[in-house]
Order: C-alpha cells, then sequence, then structure tokens
C-alpha cells in the first residue's frame, strides 16, 4: 500500500509572520495580505485585478476549525506607479474577518495553493502546536513578515503517513488515505462488516510482515498504525456508499435527522477505532517483547492507566517499591486530554504517556515536564518537535526497555495489604 505525496494535494505552500496592518483593524482596515509577492510563482503576474477562491480557516489549539470559504483579489499593488517594480498583494473581503481578525500581530499565515488552483489561508496563533506541526510538514522556516514558500511542483514533498495526514485533517484538508486494492481482501475477511476492534488491528499487522516489532519498535507502531488506519478507511468508504446508494428516505420524505445521526456515528467510529487501535498495537509490542503488564488495570480509581507494570498485584502491594512500578497512558493525541493520565495512578510519581501526536508545543511540553509527565513518541516522530524537546522525549523503544527492567524486578512473593 503506498502512501500519498503533498504534491498530490498542493503546488506550493509559503509561511509568514503576520502584521498589525494585515489583522489589527484598529492599525488598518486595507484588508490585505502583505509580503506575499512571491507567491506570484502560483497566481501569475496579471496587469488587472483577479479573484482567487480562497478558504480562510483559523485553527486553534483548543477548538474545531474555523472555516470560511470565500475568495480573495490577488492584484499589483504598484499599477501605475511606474518607477517602482510590481509588487503582488492578496486583499480579502470583509466577510473574512471573522476568521482574519482572530489572529493578532505575530501570529502565522500558512498561504496553500492547492492542485485545483484554489488557495488556502491558514492563521494560526504564534508558538502554538498547530504552528509547530505545519512547519514540519510543510518542511518551511519563519523568518518574519515576508512569505517563505516552496514550490511542489518542482518536488514531491512529505509523504503522506500516518502523521502527516493528521496535520493535514487538522488543517481540515480532506485526505484519501485508503487502499482500494485491499477491499477485495477485506470483505472476503469480514463478509459481514468490520469486525471487533482486535481482531482488526491484528488483521493489519498480518500484512505488515515487512516490520520488526523486535528490532525496530519504533517503526512497527507507526506502521501498524498507518496499515490499519488505511484499511479501516477503504472498508468504511465501501459501507458508507452502501448506505448512501439506500439513501434517507422515509414514507417518501428525507430524513434528515437520519442522515445527521448517520453522519455523527461515522465520526464518532473513526474516533474510538483509532484509540482502540493504538492500545491493541501497544499491546502487542509488550506480547512480542515479554514484558509483563495488565492492560486497563485498576487502581484507587475506577478509571486506573491504560497499562500497569509489572502488574495489578504489585501496584497493590504496599511493600513493593513504588519506584519498581510504571503506568503508561495511550492517546493518539494528547490536546488537552493529557492531564487526565495525572490522576490515573497515585502511587506512581512519574507518568508515561505515548502518543502519535507530532509536534506538540514548547509550551506544552514544558508543562508536562512540570508534571512530571513523560512524553513517548515512535523516534520518527521526533523531527517533529523542536531541538530543545527532543532531548526530553522518550521513544518506544527506550520504554520498552524500562518496562522490561521492571518486570525482571517482579519475581518475588507477594505481600499484599
Amino acid at each position: 500500500m503506498k502512501a500519498g505525496l503533498l504534491s498530490q494535494y498542493f503546488a506550493g505552500v509559503g509561511v509568514k509572520s503576520l502584521t498589525g496592518t494585515e489583522v489589527d483593524p484598529a492599525v488598518s482596515r486595507g484588508h490585505e495580505f502583505q509580503g506575499v509577492d512571491s507567491f506570484r510563482a502560483f497566481l501569475g503576474t496579471p496587469a488587472d485585478k483577479i479573484r482567487v477562491p480562497v478558504k480562510y480557516v483559523w485553527l486553534s489549539d483548543e477548538e474545531p476549525p474555523l472555516v470560511l470559504p470565500l475568495s480573495g483579489t490577488w492584484y499589483d499593488s504598484r499599477r501605475g506607479k511606474g518607477h517602482r517594480g510590481p509588487e503582488y498583494r492578496l486583499y480579502y473581503p470583509a466577510a473574512a474577518e471573522e476568521v482574519v481578525y482572530r489572529a493578532r500581530q505575530g501570529d502565522t499565515l500558512f498561504l496553500c495553493m492547492g492542485k485545483d488552483e484554489s488557495l488556502l489561508a491558514l492563521l494560526c496563533a504564534s508558538d502554538s502546536s498547530i504552528e509547530q506541526q505545519l512547519l514540519w510538514l510543510f518542511g518551511l522556516d519563519l523568518a518574519g513578515k515576508d512569505l517563505v514558500q516552496r514550490d511542489l511542483r518542482q518536488e514531491d514533498g512529505r509523504v503522506l503517513d500516518l502523521a502527516a495526514r493528521y496535520v493535514l485533517e487538522l488543517a481540515d484538508v480532506e485526505v484519501v488515505a485508503d487502499a482500494d486494492e485491499w477491499l477485495e481482501r477485506l470483505l472476503k475477511a469480514f463478509p459481514g462488516g468490520l469486525p471487533p476492534t482486535r481482531r482488526f488491528s491484528a488483521f493489519a499487522r498480518d500484512l505488515a510482515a515487512e516490520v520488526d516489532p523486535l528490532a525496530n519498535p519504533d517503526q512497527a507502531l507507526l506502521t501498524w498504525m498507518d496499515i490499519e488506519e488505511r484499511l479501516f478507511m477503504t472498508y468504511e468508504r465501501h459501507i458508507v456508499g452502501e448506505r448512501l446508494r439506500q439513501g434517507f428516505v422515509a414514507d417518501g420524505i428525507a430524513d434528515v435527522d437520519g442522515f445527521v445521526r448517520y453522519s455523527l456515528e461515522v465520526q464518532n467510529r473513526r474516533k474510538s477505532r483509532a484509540g482502540y487501535a493504538l492500545g491493541h498495537h501497544v499491546e502487542a509490542l509488550l506480547e512480542a517483547h515479554a514484558i509483563p503488564h495488565k492492560r486497563e488495570a485498576t487502581t484507587e480509581k475506577r478509571n486506573g492507566p491504560d497499562f500497569l507494570f509489572p502488574s495489578e498485584a504489585r501496584y497493590h502491594d504496599m511493600h513493593w517499591p513504588e519506584d519498581r512500578l510504571l503506568m503508561l497512558g495511550v492517546k493518539t493525541s494528547c490536546k488537552d486530554r493529557w492531564r487526565q493520565v495525572l490522576a490515573e495512578a497515585d502511587r506512581i510519581e512519574r507518568k508515561h504517556l505515548l502518543t502519535l501526536e507530532p509536534g506538540i508545543s514548547q509550551t506544552q511540553t514544558d508543562e508536562m515536564r512540570k508534571e512530571k509527565l513523560q512524553l513517548v513518541l515512535p523516534r520518527p516522530l521526533h523531527g517533529s518537535y523542536r531541538p530543545a524537546q527532543q532531548a526530553e522525549l522518550a521513544g518506544v523503544g527506550d520504554f520498552l526497555e524500562l518496562a522490561r527492567a521492571v518486570g525482571a524486578e517482579a519475581q518475588g512473593p507477594l505481600t499484599l495489604l
């Protein structure tokens, strides 16, 4: 199954810091993005103003994207001034203010030229996770108020693996991640529809014969998750297509409520299955490495950690040293949900959280460190973090070594109180 490429979605991308003149109505109501003259490589150098379809998107680490599909005007702001060279700017309409005015001076604009010749204007706060994730995805560095860009017509750009698809979806870009060549085999293996998550995860791992979970657990986890997501999207696309062909009509009347319910079911199923899949694949790694553990353990709380080491019995043995206990929370993405892990095992001071989220902001990882939370990510994702952050990250293999050491010490008798 071949992954897609960034160049399949964009002809070019650019990034710049925003000035007060561009986004602060108290400074200017000019409604222009400036410092974007180099984007003429994609929008051309027309003599007259041209209108371009533009989707304006405000991206936040805390809230869903705010999306406004509108238009913009590309024009030479120095036209008629013969003594000066051309300078092209992008004018945004008043209707875009709801997105643009959320930004502040120093925040970030990403301009993306779609393969369909429409523009995507992504705005986000400076030093946010989504800014760091987009810089990593596009392979760009901020250099001030003038646009820094990449021409993806000359290169393929990043491979759209699991992490890259995650960031694009955060930016409200729908990524086709199915594997149609596997649909027939999926239908043969699961003729009754999607199976329980554990069976589906095992099926995905069986297709990844090229990865070695013992020699390279970090890559194995990413590969398993990538394959399962694409298999799931393939099967789901088939299921949803069949349901849409049936239509949503009741007694000759369009069943709008039924359609909305079905749509929500699809979205919720995607989210829940991803979480279960990650848990299943982490458990498969632990079993491959013969590491004692308890999944979905019970500690002081009804909702204990996703994984407890070396066992639930050792956790409740008050004579067992607390520094020989480990816990691991497992979340496909963190957001503010990482705080939930802090309350899941009172005896364990330093907690571990495994995630697949690339490029979490420095502010967030600093806060995690203060709360004695160790972030665990597959090593191929460490490059999406800043150098100072990378020094504090643990790889999947690193955690397995730690858990193995704890398990090796857990062979003596229990003294439960």
